[in-house]
């Protein structure tokens, strides 16, 4: 079996900081990207960025480019996602997956492996 666990996920007030975690199971991902995902009620699935093998981020929401950051500890098998100054629009599922492949420029039909979610929900 290979899956991805999130954790981290909280109900916060706006203005917080969470650190959210995507751990592999049953797989070394350290040669994977690993893409995040945010999907609000009554929305679609939102792709918001993806971190490289060598721990580079691409930002594919502009609207969290100052406040959200992916990192990867591959010796832990985890990425992560830092969200700060959260705000109530934040609220949402946020979902990993990584890809076959260690860069970001793949096509997303190569996501291959996904987690489950963790909710994140901020208060006014």
């Amino acid at each position: 079996q290979l899956f991805l666990v999130e954790s981290g996920g909280e109900s916060v007030q706006s203005g917080a900081s969470l650190r959210l975690s995507c751990k592999a199971v049953g797989y070394n991902l350290a040669y994977k990207a690993i893409v995040w995902f945010r999907q609000a009620p009554g929305q679609e699935r939102e792709r918001v960025l993806c971190i490289d093998a060598n721990g580079r981020t691409e930002f594919f929401a502009d609207s969290v480019q100052a406040r959200f950051t992916g990192s990867r500890v591959n010796a832990v098998n985890t990425g992560y996602l830092h969200l700060n100054d959260l705000r109530p629009e934040d609220t949402a599922v946020y979902i990993c997956a990584t890809a076959r492949y260690a860069g970001c420029d793949q096509d997303p039909e190569l996501y291959d492996i996904w987690g489950q979610g963790t909710q994140v929900t901020v208060g006014s």
